[in-house]
């Protein structure tokens, strides 16, 4: 292998302004990954905003198409895309920047360091032969001087002229020169062993180990180099599966579409009811007599405007010049259900009879939830009044009576609102096309003291199995309990005592006037009512559901339960929190043994963890 030491070992300076480059081509490489991440950044917040300028009011009706629903997991899709975009950026930044600033000073002062090294080594070799050459200059002084003072010498003693006594000036002269010579000859030599032995240093070990080191360090930053590129592109590998699953997530999204399905959202959108009409007959003047006025072919439309009656039929020509793009895809504009008016009329009337139906089935099914969440927060408060009752050190239970009467009377508002509607809709029976009866399966009705086995209503037997039984308890007893109110409110006192609250209560109790502790209303909500507690029989036993512990306490004294509702716990017992303090000085609690709950005073317990809160 070819070394900097030996090859280049005159090239100081080219190798110093070389390893300068290297460092400052890493720089510039940090440099350009970070605008790098810049751009991924603002790529992906570009995305976003993409999408939130495209995001469909909650208004929209139009969504409830496939090709509407598959652009909105379309939506879904670019905004995990933008996240991917994000993610990259992030870790280019953490992988590849903030390493590239740390080998980059670390590069710099490492080069550093050597560099002052090999200066100082040639500072002092530099020095050396300075030495040197001041010991050559006095030798060579020394010697013309010696060489001078010996011609002297010979030129006195051959001159018999001169007196002995100057004759030995000049050999006394002569020796002392001649001494001097050898001193400095004895000086240079020694100079110059010395100068050759730190230049042979010099530039077989001092300097070929500085360049050495130079060498690893440019190779290090050339390896660096190597890794971070190979890094950066491995950190937008990694996101390419999640990008293929986005983009596959596009395509079954667009697989979803149906145009038959949407067709057939359309007609059950905008479909009226009306029949068509038949043949206009033959009105034979000849015969004499007043010219009577032909009847219109659709009775319906004569109190639209000319433009209206257009082949859409239900949709006004103002409307569909508003609805540009697909089905108003990107409009803001919310679409009314049917074109014959708004909903200004309380029975819906105004509406064609297909419409009218479905918005009386609709405005059914609301009110009948309504009730469905004040009959449950009526026997959440009457449980709870047993509870003050049975211990009064929990609440007053005649706190509890203005809220059973602000519920009740809610109750019986919402049944008059219930049999109103359920009148309207009988009327639409009524009143539908013989063609339409036929298609709804005969028209049945829709009032809740009919039995849940019949198909009649709007929607059939499904729609009907959907609706949710007002009053609770079985098909026998429904009737009894719509017509007499007392008989009612006795069984909800009966299955009160008898079942668990929904947890829907609990905020219906927490929005009253007055706040109550949280005793018992923890069970958890129930999708069908028909199924709830209210259809119990007094004989069951009552049924809890068991919640997530939302974590784990410990007993700091033994507890002895007194009151109904708590339980019993000893001194270093674990037990699960199942309902945190409301306040009112007392935990719910779940044993880890036996699985019994109850509640306990929060000042005898100790909160290990909470995991689930």
């Amino acid at each position: 292998m070819m070394s900097w030491g030996t090859e280049l070992w005159d090239q100081y300076d080219n190798l110093s302004l070389h390893t300068q480059k290297g460092i400052d081509f890493l720089e510039k490489y940090g440099h350009f990954i970070r605008d790098r991440c810049a751009i991924e950044m603002e790529y992906a917040g570009k995305l976003r905003r993409l999408v939130k300028n495209y995001q469909p009011k909650k208004e929209e009706e139009d969504y409830q198409y496939s090709t509407c629903k598959a652009f909105k997991c379309v939506l879904d899709e670019v905004t995990d895309l933008a996240g991917q975009h994000e993610v990259i950026a992030e870790n280019l930044q953490v992988f590849i920047i903030k390493e590239v600033t740390i080998f980059v000073k670390d590069f710099k002062e490492e080069r550093k360091k050597h560099l002052q090294d090999g200066a100082r080594m040639m500072n002092l070799l530099e020095n050396q032969v300075i030495a040197l050459e001041r010991a050559r200059k006095n030798y060579d002084k020394a010697y013309r001087e010696s060489d001078k003072a010996l011609e002297h010498y010979k030129r006195a003693d051959a001159d018999l002229e001169l007196s002995r006594a100057e004759v030995e000036k000049q050999r006394i002269n002569m020796a002392i020169k001649s001494q001097h010579c050898e001193d400095t000859k004895t000086e240079y030599a020694n100079q110059l062993q010395r100068a050759n032995e730190m230049q042979r240093q010099h530039y077989t070990q001092a300097m070929p180990e500085v360049f050495a080191q130079l060498q690893e360090l440019d190779e290090k930053r050339v390896r660096n180099i190597r890794n971070f590129m190979v890094h950066s592109a491995n950190i937008e590998k990694k996101v390419f599966p999640i990008i293929n699953q986005c983009l596959d997530g596009i395509i079954k999204a667009a697989d979803q579409i149906n145009e038959k399905e949407d067709s057939a959202l359309v007609i059950e959108r905008y479909k009226s009811g009306f029949t068509p009409p038949g043949d206009i007959p033959f009105e034979d003047l000849s015969r004499g007599g007043e010219s009577t006025p032909i009847a219109p072919a659709f009775p319906h439309l004569m109190g639209m405007r000319p433009e209206a009656a257009t082949v859409r039929g239900t949709m006004s020509a103002g409307r569909l010049k508003r609805r540009v793009g697909l089905l108003g895809l990107f409009s803001s504009n919310k679409n009314n259900v049917g074109g014959f008016g708004s909903n200004g009329k309380d029975d819906f009337s105004n509406l064609p009879p297909s419409q009218r139906k479905k918005k009386l089935q609709q405005r059914i099914e609301e009110i009948q939830h309504s009730i469905q969440q004040e009959s449950a927060a009526r026997e959440g408060l009457i449980k709870m009044k047993g509870v003050y009752e049975d211990n009064p050190n929990l609440g007053d239970p005649h706190m509890i009576e203005g809220q059973l009467s602000e519920t009740d009377s809610r109750l019986e508002k919402l049944r008059g609102e219930l049999q109103k509607y359920q009148t309207y809709m009988e009327e639409s029976e009524a009143n539908s096309p013989a063609g339409m009866r036929k298609n709804s399966g005969g028209g049945g009705n829709n009032n809740v003291n009919s039995t849940s086995g019949s198909s009649g209503g709007v929607n059939g037997v499904q729609t009907q199995q959907q609706r949710v039984n007002v009053n609770g308890g079985s098909n026998n007893n429904r009737d009894e309990r719509a017509n007499s109110a007392g008989e009612e409110e006795e069984s909800l006192s009966r299955s009160a005592s008898d079942s668990s609250v929904h947890n829907n209560n609990h905020s219906k109790l927490n929005s009253s006037s007055t706040q109550l502790p949280n005793i018992s209303l923890y069970q958890r909500e129930e999708p069908d009512i028909g199924t709830s507690h209210t259809s119990l029989p007094e004989s069951d036993p009552p049924e809890y559901f068991d919640l997530p512990p939302l974590g784990t306490a410990k007993a700091l004294y033994p507890f002895e339960a007194t009151s109904e509702g708590s339980i019993p716990m000893y001194d270093g017992e674990e037990l699960y929190i199942i309902e945190l303090d409301q306040g009112d000085g007392w935990t719910r609690v779940r044993r880890q043994t036996d699985s019994e709950e109850g509640f306990v005073p929060t000042s005898y317990i100790q909160t290990i963890a909470l995991d689930n809160v």
